[in-house]
């Protein structure tokens, strides 16, 4: 009896004193969200049903898995209603306050207005306390890296912003394509890819050295991208296609989470692009199964400590990044 006491003790010990990752990969789906998307006829806008979403839960699988902290984005579609967006990142700071440390939140703003998403976006930082903006790959076909957005990058720039990324549909879909071969399998990697790239072609991210962004999904086909685009570079350049760029500039701008496939393979790939100090856990929450989600923390967890050159980036990875990378918000 006394042996399995001491068991006892020495797990939930164990569990306590691994309460310590930040998960910056984690969406919220409100009552609000989901309403406007219905009245939009959109629900389906992404080729699949939205996952239910409860805050209670996810404080459970939080506690369970050891994730200290998680930061809540808006999950797609990107609704057409600038009040739903408004009130998610209300519900999103209420959140924050009723859960201080537990939960941290980054805005989700009106585009394609551009006036409209600077507006939310100063609103949700100076008095919503938001840590951070999440910005759609695209809205309506408004690509990041577009000239237009230049002006709200220039706010967030001021406001030395955290951007979040996620993709969303791409503008235009192939809707064969989209019914065989669900967006989340493959095209939102390419998504993702593109409107980095459309970024660093334009400098966005050299012009706007204070914003930091981070890119899901082990950085989609990026490792892949970037070499491809700098042999290529010359040549569009000699063509007037696109102008210099700074590449060491916008890539230091860049964190990549690991949300999705993560591997030591994938993390690997992402070194030969970025240092370790880019490198932040995300988990997808609550688009995955929460025991496929801790299975997936504790593989993580284990390849960290068994693989000698990953090894010295375990704690990097789990949660000293992103306490650097939010480092004047409540962790």
């Amino acid at each position: 009896m006394r042996l399995r006491t001491a068991i006892i003790i020495s797990i939930v010990t164990t569990i306590a004193m691994a309460q310590d990752v930040i998960d910056v990969h984690s969406h919220l789906i409100t009552p609000e969200f989901l309403y406007s998307l219905e009245q939009e006829n959109r629900l389906m806008d992404e080729g699949f049903p939205l996952p239910k979403y409860d805050a209670e839960a996810h404080l459970r699988w939080m506690d369970q898995a050891g994730v200290k902290t998680s930061v809540l984005t808006l999950a797609a579609p990107q609704p057409s209603s600038a009040s739903a967006i408004r009130q998610t990142n209300e519900a999103a700071a209420r959140l924050k306050r009723e859960h201080p440390e537990r939960f941290l939140f980054c805005a989700a703003l009106p585009l394609p207005d551009v006036d409209a998403a600077i507006s939310e976006a100063v609103y949700a930082l100076d008095t919503l306390g938001a840590d951070g903006i999440k910005l759609a790959t695209n809205v309506d076909g408004q690509y990041l890296g577009s000239p237009e957005l230049d002006t709200l990058f220039a706010v967030l720039n001021e406001r030395h912003a955290v951007v979040i990324l996620h993709p969303h549909r791409p503008d235009p879909v192939n809707s064969q394509v989209m019914q065989q071969t669900p967006l989340a399998m493959q095209e939102y990697l390419s998504e993702t890819t593109r409107a980095v790239a459309n970024m660093i072609t334009r400098n966005v991210l050299a012009r706007y050295p204070q914003v930091k962004v981070v890119v899901p999904h082990c950085g989609a086909y990026l490792p892949l991208a970037v070499p491809r685009m700098k042999s290529l570079a010359p040549v569009m350049q000699a063509n007037q296609m696109v102008g210099p760029i700074d590449w060491e500039a916008n890539l230091a701008s860049l964190y990549y989470d690991l949300a999705g496939a993560h591997s030591p393979e994938a993390i690997r790939m992402l070194l030969t692009i970025t240092t370790p100090e880019h490198l932040l856990y995300g988990s997808d929450y609550p688009y995955v199964a929460p025991q496929v989600l801790t299975q997936s923390l504790t593989r993580m967890r284990r390849y960290l400590t068994d693989e000698p050159d990953l090894t010295p980036y375990k704690e990097m990875i789990l949660h000293n990044n992103a306490e650097r990378l939010f480092k004047d918000k409540c962790l």
